[in-house]
């Protein structure tokens, strides 16, 4: 075989990742030329609920995902409060905002201690000097840091237990709210807990008061916050890590990104904004122009076995195996808005909602791991508060839920930011029953294969050129950017 010619690399299966995942990788003069993301395991959700009562839905799509279930249940009772016109009352809207929170945190807390920091553990990394603290720190199943952020999430879930009645799973969220009223003494529990959480972040994880890093404003300030102590909390350890190994430069994004809103405010809008940034301006979302490209995925893209139709919408979505279907590399299929590739999560989030050190870091350098990453642990320090707040607001004794007959016959769509973000249900009803119900997730959006036009998801995208060394089996450059998206596979293939 010629020096120059391109070789084959498959990395994966992954661990630390929720579901199956594998990335096929084109290698050349020691970079990745071409990757190829495949989602390899089929479940078969979308079809399970084909002909079933509205309401199976609630109890169904939770199960798609033991890590986000909440999201799952608040975009179901969307997508049928849609269906039903109803509009949850405020304390419903405030317990399911404070629900939807608690699990995003948690995920977020999740991906930084136990899914990406424990990478910059590896034996490639022990000449760097910083190797040894974050040995210390992060060690899977000895740092101790990771230890201490495990309890604190195993205590942090407890709220779930009294807003929703369990978790994961939970049957409290309807489309007309929230069926677990919420008493004084409860919120008062909450309240305790809240704060107790803030302790563990404000000690671990920050080395600093929420409200402080929250109001980091630009890249001076976050600078001198760093280089004030640069090991002092967990984040700043990560800043210090990220700034030797140029983790600004590594695995860069569209350009585009995309939120549905998170956090309904009561009055239309949402506490992080809905919308598509491009690093230039902010454009209202219209979700017509969101379609699926089924090309490149297992599944009949006409409903016959055709390998050309045209993208499309989740309305008239198609969820239907072709195992041997030509061309085909995953199970995954493309999304697209207005046919072009977005990234989304909690980078997207805040640029959308328009943090300002972000949409500054983007425009200066883009889309990167260090990026994501950040955004990640800057959106906790923002929501916690908030989540105080809707505590607080609640109204003792007034309804949290409201009654929603559903119709016979129509359609609903929900839309939600789960911790990972952008996240769609499509309802449609027939006879009192589900006619048609297709998920976009989100890693459906950033894991996504290639279009018919060729286009890669933006994984696929951020995976090429980084370099390879040779004999690398693993490459840890591809491990740090897979990991920057947070990967769900079994959202992806619900």
């Amino acid at each position: 075989m010629s020096a120059t010619e391109p070789t084959r690399l498959v990395v994966g299966p992954f661990n630390r990742v929720e579901g199956d995942l594998e990335v096929r990788l084109t290698i050349a003069a020691g970079r990745v030329e071409q990757a190829q993301v495949n989602a390899p395991m089929y479940r078969g959700f979308e079809t399970m609920l084909v002909g079933r009562e509205a309401h199976d839905a609630l109890f169904i799509v939770p199960r798609i995902c033991g890590i986000c279930s909440v999201s799952q249940s608040v975009a179901a009772a969307r997508a049928l409060a849609d269906a039903a016109g109803v509009t949850p009352p405020p304390n419903g809207i405030h317990a399911v905002n404070l629900m939807a929170a608690c699990e995003n945190v948690a995920d977020h807390l999740t991906h930084f201690y136990l899914f990406f920091m424990p990478d910059f553990t590896r034996p490639g990394y022990a000449a760097r000097p910083w190797h040894g603290e974050a040995l210390r720190r992060f060690a899977a199943m000895a740092g101790g840091q990771a230890r201490a952020a495990l309890a604190a999430r195993q205590r942090w879930f407890t709220l779930l237990g009294t807003l929703g009645g369990k978790w994961p799973h939970t049957g409290s969220i309807q489309p007309g709210g929230s069926a677990r009223a919420i008493d004084v003494s409860e919120r008062i529990r909450l309240l305790a807990k809240l704060r107790e959480f803030r302790a563990f972040l404000e000690q671990h994880l920050y080395g600093a008061p929420l409200e402080e890093v929250a109001g980091i404003a630009d890249a001076a300030a976050l600078d001198a916050w760093h280089e004030r102590d640069p090991q002092r909390g967990d984040l700043r350890l990560f800043l210090t890590i990220a700034a030797d190994l140029g983790l600004q430069r590594l695995g860069p994004g569209p350009g585009r990104y995309l939120s549905y809103g998170a956090y309904a405010d009561g009055h239309g809008g949402h506490a992080l904004a809905q919308g598509l940034w491009d690093g230039a301006a902010l454009h209202a979302l219209d979700t017509a122009q969101i379609t699926e490209d089924a090309t490149h995925a297992w599944l009949s893209a006409d409903g016959v076995g055709g390998v050309g139709a045209a993208p499309r919408h989740p309305y008239e979505g198609l969820t239907r195996p072709q195992p041997d279907k030509p061309g085909a590399y995953t199970w995954n299929k493309a999304p697209r808005l207005a046919g072009r590739v977005v990234e989304t999560g909690a980078l997207a989030r805040q640029l959308v909602a328009g943090q300002p050190l972000l949409r500054e870091l983007a425009a200066r350098d883009g889309a990167s791991v260090r990026l994501r990453v950040l955004a990640r642990s800057l959106e906790i320090a923002r929501v916690l508060p908030w989540m105080e707040r809707w505590l607080t607001d609640i109204r003792v004794g007034e309804p949290f839920h409201t009654a929603a007959p559903l119709p016979a016959e129509g359609r609903g769509m929900g839309l939600t930011e789960a911790a990972r973000g952008a996240l769609g249900h499509w309802v449609t009803l027939a006879g009192g029953q589900i006619a048609n119900y297709q998920i976009v997730a989100p890693t459906s959006w950033n894991f996504s294969p290639r279009d018919a036009g060729g286009t890669p998801g933006a994984l696929e995208a951020a995976l090429e050129g980084v370099a390879v060394a040779p004999g690398e089996t693993s490459p840890v450059a591809v491990q740090h950017i897979v990991r920057s998206f947070d990967p769900c596979m079994v959202c992806t293939v619900h």
